[in-house]
């Protein structure tokens, strides 16, 4: 057992307090110390020396030597579970984490950043012989890829994913909302409007998909309640999706021009009674059950080189129903 040495005189003029008393009797080979929050400080110091590194010591003894108290710790290998062989023989399609929100910074068309936050979704396949995979891994990527997302960008994630968790493929999709500033059609006052985004990536073999998810809110006007009535015509809000699979850059808001442009009229954040008119008048004018939104925008895919492969759908949310009316397009062009 260590025992403190006697206290040294104080200077003169210096009250001799515990804590004065504790601070003298400190030596360049001995630390005493105190820990303001407990009621009694250690009455013994901790020597600090080479004890340690005594052939005879024994680290398995309590000591209040710093050596025995501190140096005992060793780094010992921890077994990685997941790397453990599988006997099953089932591979797994797709292992990762999913719906994680993070906030990243998405490049617009404007040439500006917009911060927002996404909901992230990323998988790897799993071969049959392995237990399980590394999901810390998932968020390290997510990090490190932060700072600005893009189409190149969502790339560069999705490769390095798989070459990190030495997968054959991956998934990663990226939900999160996008703004749009726009101008009222007659008035011009300006507003923003809100549309829901996807990048979805996906690797097999080495081979890239990368696909563009929009969801537009636009109005539809009934073609055959216009045809029927003396006056009036019964319309709805209606969303347009279009799922495009690009085999280069295309700006969201791209997407977006085609799904408006092809609806019965664009819908707006504020209107003032000139448009108001303007946006009545255009959709009377312009009727279009959901079968005319799906084929019209698909038509306008078609004549995109850039659009490899596209899912268009629309949805009516029936004012005069209690149901929705729905219609979907899918096509692969490779396969024509």
């Amino acid at each position: 057992r260590t025992t403190a040495p006697a206290a040294r005189p104080s200077p003169a003029g210096s009250p001799e307090t515990p804590r004065n008393a504790a601070r003298s009797a400190a030596t360049p080979d001995r630390v005493s110390y105190t820990c303001p929050n407990w009621r009694e400080s250690t009455s013994a110091p901790i020597r600090m020396d080479d004890s340690t590194s005594r052939p005879d010591h024994d680290m398995s003894r309590p000591s209040t030597t710093l050596g025995k108290t501190l140096g005992s710790a060793s780094v010992t290998p921890i077994e990685d579970v997941q790397g453990r062989a599988d006997s099953r023989q089932i591979p797994i399609n797709k292992v990762g984490i999913k719906d994680v929100y993070h906030p990243v910074r998405v490049r617009d068309r404007s040439g500006g950043d917009q911060h927002t936050v996404a909901n992230f979704n990323m998988y790897v396949a799993l071969p049959h012989n392995f237990k399980g995979t590394h999901m810390s891994r998932f968020v390290e990527i997510l990090h490190r890829h932060e700072r600005e997302i893009s189409v190149d960008s969502f790339r560069a994630m999705l490769t390095e994913m798989t070459e990190r968790l030495d997968a054959t493929s991956g998934h990663i999709e990226m939900s999160f909302p996008y703004f749009v500033m726009k101008q009222a059609p007659v008035t011009r006052v300006e507003s923003v409007v809100k549309y829901d985004a996807s990048l979805i990536g996906e690797i097999h073999d080495g081979v890239e998909q990368m696909w563009i998810r929009v969801v537009v809110a636009a109005t539809s006007l009934c073609p055959c309640s216009k045809r029927i009535s003396d006056y009036g015509a019964h319309n709805q809000r209606s969303h347009i999706t279009i799922k495009a699979r690009v085999r280069e850059h295309v700006w969201i808001e791209e997407l977006i021009d085609i799904a408006e442009q092809e609806a019965s009229c664009e819908v707006f954040g504020i209107l003032k009674r000139p448009d108001e008119k303007y946006v009545t008048e255009r959709a009377y004018d312009n009727p279009k059950f959901v079968e005319d939104i799906v084929r019209d925008v698909a038509v306008r895919l078609n004549g995109e080189e850039r659009v490899l492969a596209y899912v268009v759908e629309a949805e009516n949310f029936e004012s005069i129903h209690n149901h929705s009316a729905y219609a979907l397009i899918e096509k692969d062009k490779g396969r024509e």
